[in-house]
């Protein structure tokens, strides 16, 4: 039953991130935030599915004590994928809100994210491991936390006081997606039901990029 559900569940997300992603990248007509925004759909889509297909094959067939390999890396290509739609949904708020300058805000994301990348490369990940170290889960997403942080207050701000409000609730997407992804890394592998917080946070996801969508179709709500 959760093989069945569980891969479902999947299909349907990636094949949703990926499909309104490409549509909002042709339908963007040179309007650079829709752009920035589909791309960074299909990137969130593309780069999950290096984990997710994996996974799906493994309940499907033998089980995913024999596909740990193929999991760890694609969990790292994930971790690598939602540092870079992080820095795209940046940029969004910078073309959406036509802000210029902030320098230190930009030096903020990009050193943020590449320190986030640079850990997640370290071989102490020991991602192709059965079981990885818990304090290196942790130390590669702490300049992913802050950065999360740093994009909800600015979409927070930049929303309120420009009364968005096709985009007036993409902070709380961000921020629902973070509250369920920290206590996946700090207790799924000692309480495993922890884990189902994957299935929230990945609606919360696809929450996000039909915010950007549905702006783009002049859609409000």
């Amino acid at each position: 039953m959760q093989a069945i559900f569980e891969t479902l569940f999947d299909v349907v997300y990636l094949v949703t991130v990926i499909t309104l992603g490409i549509l909002m990248i042709r339908g963007s007509k040179g309007r650079r935030q829709y752009l920035l925004y589909g791309v960074m759909a299909v990137t969130l889509g593309c780069g999950d599915a290096f984990h997710l297909v994996p996974r799906a094959i493994a309940l499907c067939t033998t089980g995913l004590d024999h596909y740990t390999a193929a999991l760890g890396i694609g969990k790292l290509v994930t971790s690598v994928t939602m540092t870079l739609f992080y820095v795209l949904l940046y940029y969004v708020w910078r073309a959406r809100y036509q802000v210029s300058g902030q320098k230190g805000t930009t030096a903020a994301v990009w050193v943020l994210a590449l320190v986030r990348i640079a850990l997640c490369l370290m071989p102490q990940n020991a991602w192709t491991s059965a079981n990885p170290p818990l304090s290196w889960g942790i130390y590669r997403n702490i300049p992913f936390t802050i950065l999360g942080v740093l994009i909800v207050v600015l979409f927070y701000r930049s929303a309120k006081e420009k009364q968005d409000r096709p985009f007036r609730l993409l902070w709380l997407a961000v921020v629902v997606s973070f509250a369920c992804y920290i206590p996946v890394v700090l207790f799924a592998d000692t309480v495993p039901a922890v884990g189902m917080l994957m299935i929230p946070k990945t609606c919360s996801y696809v929450w996000a990029v039909l915010i950007g969508f549905n702006a783009m179709k002049g859609r409000n709500d």
